[in-house]
C-alpha cells in the first residue's frame, strides 16, 4: 500500500487555504480576487471534507458532498462572473470601494 499522507497534514494545508481564502475576501478591493478568496474557502472545505471521509473508505458521503460543492461552485463563479461584468459596464470599475461609494 502507498504511503497515506497523515490527516493532520491534510488539515493544516486546508487551515492555510481557508486563512487565504479570508484574507483575500476581507482585504482585497477587486471583486475578481475577491471571488478567487471565495473559491479558495470552497476548495479548503472540499479538501476536508475528502481527507475525512478517506478515513472510512465504505463510506462515500464526504467525496460525493465535495462533488456537490465543487458544482455549486462552478454555478456560483459563472453567476459571479456576469454580474461582476455587468457591474462593470455600469460603473466602469470593478474596485468594490468605488463601487459602495459611487451614488447613481
Amino acid at each position: 500500500m502507498l504511503n497515506q499522507i497523515p490527516l493532520e497534514h491534510i488539515l493544516l494545508l486546508s487551515a492555510v487555504l481557508f486563512s487565504l481564502g479570508i484574507l483575500a475576501v476581507i482585504t482585497k478591493r477587486h471583486a475578481v480576487v475577491v471571488l478567487m478568496g471565495i473559491e479558495l474557502i470552497f476548495n479548503a472545505a472540499n479538501l476536508n471534507l475528502v481527507a475525512f471521509s478517506r478515513h472510512d473508505p465504505q463510506l462515500m458521503q464526504g467525496q460525493l458532498f465535495s462533488l456537490f460543492v465543487i458544482i455549486i461552485a462552478a454555478a456560483e463563479a459563472a453567476v459571479a462572473l456576469a454580474i461582476v461584468l455587468r457591474v462593470y459596464q455600469h460603473f466602469n470599475t470593478a474596485n468594490l470601494n468605488q463601487i459602495v461609494t459611487s451614488e447613481d
